[in-house]
């Protein structure tokens, strides 16, 4: 029929198959693409302080639950505990006696009534806050042989008139324990105290306080050298407007700080401890930590917990994960069985033989199972990136480092007391906005870290403070 278009050649629909065939393709490796952008979006919205390194700040309103178990302690002081009522003292600092002045009865004069009981009521407060200034007048006399000679009173002031030991001992406090960026304290100490502190004043204290507690520093890092655990951590920071590191080592009885412009090696060799240490070092999953083979290495399973409920609770298109299941409570109830040990048991120092290989056997099945959803990568097979899990996965192959706590019962669960150390870092960052100067960030550090120390080992800090002000020099922590 004249109206009847002709029909295609089998060239012409060879061709319109190839093209579309090419667009198919290319339409599922866009919605590939886009599944994957899904889920990896959906993953980032799935994120919190419980399954991720997120801060618990960033969760908002709606927290998550948390990864603890409950200690069945009620709210409030437990039975038997002592109380914190405030109490009367014997001897008060000043008393008061109030007498009345006529009767109630009969309005009679009671000057010289008889007083037949006392009630004691008792107020505890601050006496009236304001600078005590010493004036300290020394002498010039003259013998007689005519030579003058000057008085040479303990701790005279050099200056006509400058602020004492105790006012720059609060400064510090303010400063490098509470975190105050130096124009509040400036505003604090003339708020309370009526001492108008220049913040030029306060970053001298600083100065002159880091560079007395040298000293001290170096003491607590040779002594970390020559501990047996040691935990390790780094956190970012802003210095000078350009993004820094800071880095700590510690104990539960030692800590060290170091700024440094790297993440890294070289920070490590500025700080002066992992390349001399030889015992176990507990840390994260971060690479250059592994630089060093001399040392034995713990992994820190609060990490562990965390990506593991990341991949139960964001796996892909809905596949279950039971494996990551499995190992977080293997982890758990295995540090749990080695607390109750111990609490029962304080002189004892490890699992059975065969504990422990039923332990690694289970470890090593759970991690098995996880491999058959996330294969590793096969030698020769070219990179490309992978799942968290898969990721996570590769961390785990390293056995003994994830149960090091399980194999030797010096080494603790997590790496709990380093990233407490660091925490205050970013607690200082927030507060105080950033930091100017690199020698700022090196004098808070340095004294940080003086001040962690001495609170680990129960010293008085404002006593600790004032000995870098006073004459004495810093406190030096004995061996521990």
């Amino acid at each position: 029929m004249s109206g009847t278009p002709p029909l295609p050649s089998y060239a012409e629909l060879g061709a319109l198959v190839g093209e579309l065939r090419s667009e198919l393709a290319a339409a599922r490796a866009e919605i590939a693409e886009l599944r994957a952008e899904n889920a990896e979006l959906k993953r980032r919205l799935g994120m919190n302080s419980k399954n991720s390194s997120k801060p618990p700040s960033s969760d908002g309103l709606a927290r998550p639950a948390s990864l603890r178990k409950p200690s069945g302690r009620g709210p409030g002081k437990p039975r038997g505990a002592a109380g914190g009522s405030l109490m009367q003292v014997d001897a008060p600092d000043a008393v008061e006696v109030h007498t009345p002045q006529e009767c109630r009865g009969c309005a009679g004069d009671l000057a010289l009534a008889e007083v037949v009981s006392v009630e004691r009521r008792q107020v505890f407060d601050l006496p009236e806050i304001r600078l005590r200034v010493t004036e300290h007048r020394i002498e010039h006399r003259r013998c007689v042989c005519g030579q003058v000679t000057a008085a040479a009173p303990p701790n005279s002031p050099a200056a006509p008139a400058q602020y004492g030991p105790r006012l720059k001992r609060l400064a510090l406090y303010l400063l490098a324990r509470q975190h105050l960026p130096y124009e509040r304290c400036a505003e604090l100490l003339a708020d309370v105290l009526g001492a108008d502190v220049a913040t030029a004043s306060l970053l001298g204290w600083a100065g002159q306080a880091a560079d007395a507690v040298a000293e001290h520093t170096e003491a607590v890092r040779r002594q970390l050298v020559e501990c047996e655990v040691v935990g390790f951590d780094e956190t970012g920071t802003r210095v000078a407007g350009r993004t820094c590191w800071v880095h700590t080592a510690c104990t539960r009885s030692l800590t060290l700080y170091l700024v440094h412009a790297k993440r890294g090696v070289q920070a490590f060799e500025a700080m002066g401890v992992l390349p001399h240490f030889t015992g176990v070092a507990v840390h994260d999953g971060w690479k250059p930590y592994k630089t060093y083979t001399d040392v034995a290495h713990a992994l820190c399973n609060a990490h562990h917990l965390r990506e593991l409920a990341a991949v139960v609770e964001n796996a892909p298109d809905g596949r279950p994960e039971p494996w990551a299941g499995d190992l977080a409570t293997l982890l758990v109830d295995t540090w749990d069985e080695v607390k109750a040990i111990r609490a029962a048991h304080p002189h004892s120092t490890g699992f059975t033989v065969d504990t422990l290989e039923r332990l690694a056997s289970r470890y090593e099945e759970i991690v098995a199972a996880g491999r058959t959803s996330h294969p590793a990568r096969a030698p020769g097979e070219p990179r490309r990136k992978r799942s968290k899990a898969a990721n996570l996965l590769g961390r785990l192959d390293e056995r003994d480092q994830v149960l090091r706590f399980a194999f030797d019962w010096r080494v603790l669960f997590d790496n709990n007391t380093s990233e407490q150390a660091i925490r205050m870092a970013e607690i200082q960052q927030k507060v105080t906005g950033g930091r100017r100067t690199a020698l700022g960030a090196e004098r808070f550090f340095t004294v940080r870290g003086y001040l962690s120390t001495a609170t680990k080992q129960g010293h008085n800090l404002l006593d600790a403070i004032a000995r870098l002000f006073d004459g004495r020099g810093a406190w030096i922590p004995a061996p521990t």
